[in-house]
C-alpha cells in the first residue's frame, strides 16, 4: 500500500478520495496537509483517522459507515432466520483490513456470547486465500457464512458467490452488488455514501477545511434477499423476512 500512495502524493493533488480504511489509514500517514475524504470506514475514530466525528480535527473527513454497534447482530440474526438453528457462523474476514482486526477484537466474542452462536472466523487477504477460507468453514461445519465486506471482497464478488454456492453455505453479504446470485445483503447504500462524498469534495474544493466538516453517518440502508439462492439451497424464506425486504429477486 505505502507504494501504490506515493504515486498519488508525489502528484500534489487538491485533494484525495480514500474507499476503504485501508487506504484512508495508508493516506493519512503519508500526509498531513493533502485534504482527504474517506468513504466506508466503520470507526474512524478507532482508527485514529479523526479525533471525534463531531470535530475530525485534521487534514481528514469524510462518510463513515459507523452504525450501532449489533449491526452485525442483525446480520446475524438474518442468517439465523433463513437457517434456523444455526449454531456456528462463519465470519469471512481481511486481515490486513486495520478495521476488521479491531472488530474481531473487540466485539466479535460479546456477540457470539450474546446471540449464544459460535462465530468462526475465516480469513482471506488475498483473492488467492478466499478459496481455502471457504474450505476452512466448511470443514469446521460452519451453518452459515457473513462476509464482513471491504474491497477485497467487493472486487471478488462473483468468486465468492460461487464459493458459497460450491460449500452450500448461506451467506449475507454487505453490499448491494451481491444479489445478483448472493443469498441475503444487509448494509449501508454505498452509492449514496459516495454521492454524499461528492459535496465534501465540492466544499473542500471551494475553500472549507476538513477539520470543519463533521463526519457523517449513513442514513440509508438496504435489505434484499435472492429468492432463486434460497431455492437452490433448500431454503425456505420467513414471510416477516420478506416484508421488511427492501427488494426481493425472484
Amino acid at each position: 500500500m505505502a507504494a501504490s500512495v506515493a504515486d498519488p502524493i508525489a502528484l500534489s493533488p487538491e485533494l484525495l478520495i480514500a474507499p476503504g480504511p485501508q487506504a484512508a489509514v495508508a493516506l493519512k500517514s503519508a500526509t498531513t496537509t493533502i485534504p482527504i475524504v474517506f468513504v466506508s470506514v466503520a470507526a474512524p475514530v478507532k482508527l485514529g483517522l479523526v479525533q471525534s466525528l463531531s470535530r475530525p480535527g485534521g487534514n481528514v473527513t469524510g462518510l463513515s459507515t459507523m452504525v450501532p454497534d449489533d449491526f452485525l447482530a442483525k446480520r446475524l440474526e438474518i442468517l439465523r432466520e433463513l437457517v434456523p438453528g444455526a449454531s456456528k457462523i462463519a465470519l469471512l474476514v481481511n486481515p490486513s483490513n486495520p478495521m476488521q482486526r479491531l472488530y474481531l477484537a473487540e466485539d466479535v466474542p460479546r456477540i457470539g456470547r450474546e446471540l449464544g452462536v459460535a462465530l468462526l472466523p475465516v480469513e482471506a487477504a488475498t483473492a488467492d486465500e478466499l478459496d481455502v477460507a471457504f474450505a476452512s468453514a466448511a470443514a469446521q461445519h460452519a451453518d452459515a457464512i457473513v462476509d464482513f465486506g471491504d474491497t477485497l471482497t467487493y472486487l471478488q464478488a462473483p468468486r465468492i458467490i460461487a464459493l458459497a454456492a460450491k460449500y452450500r453455505l448461506p451467506a449475507n453479504y454487505l453490499f448491494r452488488h451481491y444479489a445478483d446470485g448472493g443469498l441475503s445483503v444487509y448494509g449501508t447504500d454505498a452509492r449514496d455514501l459516495f454521492r454524499r462524498a461528492a459535496s465534501y469534495v465540492d466544499k473542500i474544493l471551494k475553500g472549507t477545511k476538513p477539520s470543519d466538516l463533521p463526519v457523517e453517518r449513513p442514513t440509508k440502508f438496504e435489505l434484499v434477499i435472492n429468492m432463486k439462492t434460497a431455492k437452490a439451497l433448500g431454503l425456505t424464506v420467513p414471510p416477516s423476512l420478506l416484508i421488511r425486504a427492501d427488494e426481493v429477486i425472484e
